[in-house]
């Protein structure tokens, strides 16, 4: 962890992944899911106020005539202007179009958050490191089914693909 990041808000993205109800209510470390999702909450405020754009990324089954109770994203969290993506595999980029829609708003920095870090965040992050974008990893706004799977993403994949800061260390140039 670093000294505060200063993001352009014209290129930046914040992407908040899975962040629905039946996900958002399961046991989860080391953060509860509704803290996890308070603090979306309040960065995804921040990135709008900034003039950022805001992803929401949320799973459907494939195959399945009717999706589980809880499989929309947390009431009140889509708001005017954001991106919505549904996936139907573990990452949000495969067969979703999200890269298009960021590349038409010239996004070049994605900064992540959601549920579960290792798993839905990872999966997405590493698509998107492929594809060219600057990453930065938001820990104290994501969490796992155990503290250990976390801590792997965090200490050791993250720092590989990008930056990893707390929830108070992301800001941006002129804000």
């Amino acid at each position: 962890m670093t000294a505060p990041l200063a993001l352009e808000p014209a290129r930046t993205a914040l992407v908040l992944v899975d962040l629905m109800d039946r996900i958002v209510a399961l046991p989860l470390e080391p953060h509860k899911g509704t803290e996890v999702l308070t603090t979306c909450e309040e960065l995804a405020s921040s990135f709008r106020s900034a003039g950022a754009t805001v992803v929401l990324i949320r799973v459907e089954r494939p195959g399945v005539a009717e999706q589980p109770p809880g499989s929309g994203l947390v009431a009140g969290l889509l708001k005017d202007g954001d991106i919505e993506i549904v996936k139907r595999t573990i990452g949000g980029f495969q067969g979703t179009g999200l890269d298009d829609r960021l590349r038409e708003r010239g996004l070049t920095t994605l900064v992540f958050a959601g549920i579960a870090t290792n798993l839905g965040v990872e999966s997405t992050a590493r698509a998107a490191a492929d594809l060219g974008y600057d990453l930065v990893f938001v820990e104290d706004a994501m969490t796992a089914f155990t503290a250990a799977e976390h801590e792997a993403s965090v200490r050791l994949d993250f720092p590989r693909l990008g930056s990893v800061a707390q929830s108070t260390g992301v800001g941006f140039v002129n804000g």
